[in-house]
């Protein structure tokens, strides 16, 4: 089963951090695979996310997500609802010296053909996910 987790502390409040991860108009500046993401705000329990993120030969993919937790300044979870598959994931935020830890942890489980094809580019996207993209969101957030 593709997984991924990291933790980062952002030198801003947990308040500051949870608004920013949870806003889906965020997504784009700084998770590359995003084409298109939209939201009928209020975004809360039960809200669906529609996005498209770029797939083989940069075609797009549907992705929608539903907001499964959304607690303010310490929790945003989520699952994935469209496309070939499915993955959850969990932003969790706690506060850190001056600043805040931020927890990004991702997981899809895969069977049959999907296993065999999907793992590596799922587990590839996933790290990528949780490095590089989580850092250019850092980066953004101090920014402000």
């Amino acid at each position: 089963m593709p997984e991924a987790e990291r933790t980062i502390v952002i030198d801003r409040p947990a308040a500051q951090a949870f608004a920013f991860f949870s806003d889906p108009g965020n997504d784009p500046k700084w998770r590359p695979a995003v084409k298109e993401i939209s939201a009928q705000p209020p975004t809360g329990v039960g809200s669906t996310i529609h996005q498209t993120v770029k797939g083989p030969g940069g075609r797009g993919i549907p992705s929608d997500f539903e907001v499964m937790a959304y607690e303010p300044s310490s929790r945003y979870s989520f699952k994935v609802t469209a496309g070939p598959v499915w993955p959850v994931g969990e932003f969790r935020f706690a506060p850190s010296g001056s600043g805040t830890e931020v927890t990004l942890s991702l997981s899809a489980e895969l069977s049959g053909i999907k296993k065999l094809l999907l793992a590596k580019p799922v587990q590839t996207s996933m790290n990528s996910e949780v490095a590089a993209a989580l850092d250019k969101a850092k980066a953004l957030i101090e920014s402000t």
